[in-house]
């Protein structure tokens, strides 16, 4: 997608106020997701000039809003996108992956590899919606929209 660095997000935030208590390998999929995403990637919001861009993730009403601002804080815009179409997709991720992190205690290596691959799957599933509802919204890579789809996931988790 070119060496443009001014489509990029340069910091992020998840609105918190509705999450949970997560568990420890939630908490790690967070950091990860956020580190990794901030190291690299390519958000590139439909007739923006450029950024890079401060990207505050929320969910409101059951829509998923990419609250777009520069990184001085001034609004660039905001995405709304309904949560409905991501619902099944989050809840297997989310049973996948605890099925993964409770056999890495105690099950053979062929079974993590299994859930493993597996969770890739529907993670790779996840993060292909992303991409189809922002289009025509904002064009990513694919390790971005990997990552921002773990930021959902996370989102996602509320009482």
């Amino acid at each position: 997608m070119g060496e443009d660095h001014s489509y990029r997000i340069s910091a992020i935030e998840l609105d918190e106020r509705t999450v949970v208590r997560r568990t420890r390998q939630i908490e790690q999929e967070r950091e990860i997701a956020i580190y990794d995403l901030l190291e690299e990637n390519h958000f590139q919001p439909s007739g923006s000039p450029g950024g890079p861009y401060k990207l505050i993730l929320s969910i409101e009403e059951s829509r998923l809003v990419f609250d777009i601002r520069l990184q001085n804080d001034t609004p660039h815009g905001r995405i709304l996108l309904s949560m409905t179409p991501f619902r099944r997709v989050v809840k297997d991720y989310f049973m996948i992956c605890e099925s993964y992190f409770k056999a890495i205690r105690d099950a053979p290596p062929s079974q993590i590899e299994t859930l493993d691959m597996s969770r890739r799957g529907v993670h790779d599933e996840g993060s292909k919606l992303l991409v189809e509802r922002l289009q025509g919204k904002v064009t990513l890579d694919t390790d971005t929209a990997r990552r921002l789809f773990t930021l959902i996931c996370v989102l996602h988790l509320k009482g």
